[in-house]
């Protein structure tokens, strides 16, 4: 149904479609097509380069072979497939439309990150469980100086937020398809919080990233930058905070069963996977200066000083994930939260009791490839994604040690 209507939209030849596929740098590769042959791609799909999941920030090819030789090698093309499900319109008589990714075989591309959280997503069903995530990224608004557009924190304030005003009035109307459930000021100077719907993880996670594509283009709009930095400034914190829950058929996954084995399973194994939440310097910044950005592995209910906090009536409970910065992918955020998950509910692991503390994340990058690379991870995604994740995290630090930064100059100054 969602493809035909789309299909009805494209027929007007001035309709534009902007096919987005999600990279591991929580961001889009894009390629926009127009008139009838838009109508086409729908079936056919349209090409994208293989390096696009094997390559770094600045858009270079990743160093290294294993896994990313085949992404690598000659720089072929995949196959963009649209899921017409995801359009949404952008304005301007242009849709954006979010792809898989696939071989010319027609095999799903591995390292893509909408083919990891399906692949988790398949075996959690082989347990009889249907997940249902929601997805809040904060966010801060800054002016074209560079400065906050609040002088001071706004935690879900009215006055003090004037200034934001259009732009997030703007953004309300640009956003009206992705089901906005909630918005509100937060504790950071130019900070707001927008929550999404519940819904399943691949729809929750691709909504995520069109809702940050969305906001970046309106606040250009009114030449405000939307700056989803982990660390906007030391001791603070722009998350990605994922709310979970399980259904089975008999009715929602309760913390005395699966769901406690799940939140047991990921407390196990999340600083094995610190690289999936905090993937670049500035995630660590926020791990150890934020102080709701919490490093030290425990749940409690209703507790925000918590990683995991338990939310919702005992009859139908949620787990509210709070490891992960705005800097994070979200696919597969959610593909590490439901691979340690189903290992817990594998191994019938029981939770710790409330409060306690059973581990911390890696504090430092050097320390999250360490653990990504003692083999848990790859157990748990899979060797190829372990491999894409260490290369990336290589080269995240090897693009700090090769800088030369504010820090440096201002310790430097110090030594003189």
């Amino acid at each position: 149904m969602a493809g035909e209507i789309l299909r009805r939209v494209l027929d007007d030849e001035g309709t534009r479609l902007l096919l987005l596929v999600p990279d591991p740098h929580a961001r889009f590769a894009a390629a926009e097509v127009g008139g009838p042959f838009a109508a086409e791609v729908l079936d056919d799909g349209y090409g994208v380069c293989s390096y696009v999941f094997a390559w770094t920030p600045d858009r270079e090819p990743l160093p290294g072979g294993g896994a990313l030789s085949p992404y690598l090698g000659g720089f072929g093309d995949l196959r963009m497939r649209p899921d017409p499900a995801t359009a949404v319109p952008l304005g301007d008589r242009t849709w954006a439309v979010v792809c898989d990714a696939e071989w010319p075989s027609g095999e799903p591309a591995g390292l893509a990150p909408r083919s990891v959280l399906r692949v988790q997503l398949a075996a959690l069903e082989e347990h009889g469980l249907v997940p249902s995530a929601g997805i809040e990224h904060e966010v801060v608004f800054r002016d074209a100086d560079g400065a906050p557009l609040t002088s001071h924190g706004v935690d879900y304030a009215l006055g003090g937020t004037e200034r934001l005003a259009p732009l997030l009035a703007s953004l309300r109307e640009a956003a009206a398809g992705l089901g906005v459930e909630s918005v509100r000021a937060e504790c950071h100077p130019g900070q707001y919080e927008v929550v999404l719907r519940h819904r399943d993880p691949l729809a929750a996670c691709d909504d995520a990233l069109l809702l940050q594509l969305l906001t970046r283009r309106v606040a250009a709009r009114h030449d405000v930058r939307a700056d989803y930095l982990a660390a906007p400034e030391p001791g603070q914190g722009n998350s990605c905070h994922v709310h979970l829950s399980l259904s089975t058929t008999d009715g929602p996954a309760t913390l005395s069963g699966q769901l406690g084995a799940f939140l047991a399973g990921v407390l196990r194994d999340a600083q094995a996977l610190t690289a999936v939440w905090a993937p670049t310097w500035n995630s660590y910044t926020r791990l150890r200066t934020a102080s709701f950005s919490p490093r030290v592995l425990r749940w409690g209910p209703d507790d925000r000083t918590a990683a995991v906090r338990l939310c919702g009536p005992p009859a139908s409970p949620r787990l509210e994930f709070r490891f992960a910065g705005a800097d994070a992918q979200p696919h597969l955020v959610l593909a590490a939260l439901l691979a340690s998950g189903r290992a817990g509910i594998a191994d019938g692991l029981a939770p710790p009791e409330p409060g306690v503390e059973v581990g911390s994340l890696a504090p430092t990058p050097w320390e999250a490839l360490a653990a990504l690379e003692e083999g848990r991870a790859a157990a748990l995604l899979g060797e190829d994604v372990a491999q894409q994740q260490a290369a990336l995290l290589r080269e995240e630090i090897a693009a700090g040690l090769d800088g030369v930064t504010d820090l440096h100059r201002r310790r430097g100054a110090l030594r003189s």
